[in-house]
């Protein structure tokens, strides 16, 4: 069973050591994404339809809003993966262009090779993550800052965009497809939320599917599965009373053994055990 040793959620994003020895389902998310090999089998992840290897040597790179999966094969039932969610404000904070982070074009592809500083960086990073106790969050925003200047550095294209005058988010051109992302993000109790959000947009469900992805590059399920993982993440970082049942009500799930299965799909862990590993440092 997949499980997640370590978490760190913040202002910089979320940080968090997987143990994984099963396959994720395809997902997206508004952060750029870093994976790097912590532990075990060389394995693969899965970029927009394009299958990576992760390893020793290289790192795995997803643009903002990519669709991808973690690609698991048999071999790999030890693997464990340090995986870095990034918020863009954080990084602009540091540096307004770094905001360019959250464009779906940043990286310039998804399968890097490191270098031996990029390694020396991410094994500083990983052995905090195998540490015990409460790290201070000055240590952990400046090694995952250093690590990732670094990367952005030598594999991004924030000069190029920052050239052209690139929009930091994707800015989805068609207002019908605007109303039903909207929608898909402000109506997660909605059991038949997609079929509300094609009614919000005015079009035929053909025409609805065809022109999402055009403009999108994501189905809207992907888009409604992430607004649902960022709402429990904050509620299961925060800790706040109520119950996984009421959770999974207000997530548009009839029933937990539903949500947990998507939240396991997902992230690899259930969403219970998730919860005892976290370290907030939101409020920090």
């Amino acid at each position: 069973m997949s499980t997640a040793q370590r978490v760190f959620h913040g202002k910089f994003g979320r940080i968090a050591l997987l143990h994984m020895n099963r396959p994720l389902v395809m997902h997206t998310h508004r952060e750029c994404h870093v994976l790097l090999k912590a532990a075990g089998a060389d394995t693969f992840f899965n970029v927009n339809g394009r299958q990576v290897p992760l390893t020793d040597r290289s790192a795995v790179l997803v643009n903002a809003w990519q669709p991808h999966y973690y690609d698991y094969q048999p071999g790999a039932e030890h693997t464990q993966i340090l995986a870095l969610y990034v918020e863009p404000t954080w990084l602009a904070d540091a540096q307004q262009s770094l905001a360019l982070s959250g464009h779906p074009a940043f990286f310039s592809q998804p399968y890097i090779e490191l270098n031996s500083k990029h390694r020396m960086l991410a094994d500083h990073l990983i052995a905090d993550a195998y540490s015990f106790g409460q790290l201070p969050k000055e240590r952990i925003e400046f090694l995952l800052f250093d690590l990732l200047i670094e990367l952005i550095e030598d594999h991004s294209q924030w000069r190029q965009l920052r050239r052209l005058g690139a929009h930091p988010a994707p800015v989805f051109r068609d207002a019908r497809i605007r109303r039903a992302c909207d929608y898909l993000q402000s109506h997660l109790d909605d059991p038949d939320c997609i079929a509300n959000a094609n009614r919000a947009s005015g079009l035929s469900k053909a025409h609805f599917f065809t022109l999402f992805k055009q403009d999108t590059g994501m189905t809207p399920t992907l888009l409604l599965n992430d607004s649902r993982m960022r709402r429990a993440f904050a509620w299961l970082e925060r800790e706040r009373a109520g119950t996984l049942g009421q959770l999974a009500e207000s997530l548009g799930f009839s029933e937990q053994g539903h949500f947990t299965r998507f939240f396991r799909q997902h992230i690899g862990a259930s969403p219970s055990q998730y919860r005892r590993v976290v370290d907030s440092y939101s409020t920090a």
